[in-house]
C-alpha cells in the first residue's frame, strides 16, 4: 500500500461575478502531487461551485510532518 503524504495546495478561484479572486490554502492528505491537486479541484468545486478552469493552483508544496498545520479542519 502506498504511503500518503501531506500537501499545501494555494491558489485562488476566479469567477465572472465576483468582484475579486478568492484566495485559499488548503491541506490535504494523498499520495502524490498530481492526487492532491485533483482533490483541491474536486473540493472547491463541490463547495463553492467552481469549473475546474476558474481554480487557478499557484503553488502546490508537500509539508514536514514537523510543520503540519495546528487546525485539523483545513485537511
Amino acid at each position: 500500500m502506498s504511503e500518503t503524504k501531506l500537501f499545501r495546495v494555494s491558489g485562488e478561484i476566479v469567477k465572472a461575478k465576483l468582484f475579486a479572486p478568492m484566495k485559499f490554502t488548503k491541506e490535504v492528505q494523498a499520495a502524490n502531487l498530481s492526487h492532491a491537486k485533483e482533490r483541491v479541484y474536486t473540493d472547491l468545486g463541490s463547495r463553492h461551485r467552481a469549473k475546474r478552469y476558474e481554480i487557478k493552483i499557484l503553488k502546490v508544496e508537500e509539508v514536514k510532518p514537523e510543520e503540519e498545520s495546528s487546525e485539523k479542519g483545513e485537511r
